[in-house]
């Protein structure tokens, strides 16, 4: 049997993918804060105060990570988790000031790390690369709820 072209399978890519954005991450951004935490951040800022699954939801975490990550996060004092005065069973969360600080100091840094990371494309093909990439990722949603039945036109 001869060897596969590892460069025609798209999870092999996405990997290298994922290995040259953490290295960048890494570089460029933070060594503290990880993307995923970042991206916990992010959503806040977009809208404080809400629960721990729908932040998962928003940013596309599991419910064991979404956890884990939140966990670090309140560790480290950039969020406060405060209960939700309609719900009691329910906590909600906001960014800290530290958390505000933190968050804006990435999101510049992010900027940047992205132009270096996209650079060898022009931006219509940057465009085509997000708009592919949301695509097959939006198509996968369907194999982390088996559930579900795929939605029309999928």
């Amino acid at each position: 049997m001869q060897a596969v072209d590892l460069s025609t399978h798209p999870g092999h890519l996405a990997r290298r993918l994922q290995q040259a954005h953490h290295l960048l991450w890494n570089s460029m951004v933070s060594e503290e804060i990880t993307s995923p935490q970042f991206a916990v951040l992010n959503a806040l800022t977009a809208e404080p105060g809400l629960d721990q699954r729908t932040v998962g939801e928003r940013v596309g975490l599991d419910r064991s990570t979404v956890a884990e990550v939140v966990t670090r996060l309140l560790r480290r004092g950039l969020l406060d988790k405060v209960r939700d005065p309609h719900d009691g069973r329910r906590s909600l969360l906001r960014l800290t000031d530290e958390g505000a600080r933190t968050h804006r100091k990435l999101a510049l840094r992010t900027v940047r790390m992205n132009q270096v990371f996209l650079g060898p494309l022009s931006s219509g093909e940057q465009q085509s690369l997000f708009d592919l990439m949301r695509r097959v990722s939006e198509a996968a949603e369907i194999l982390r709820v088996p559930d579900e039945p795929p939605a029309a036109g999928g």
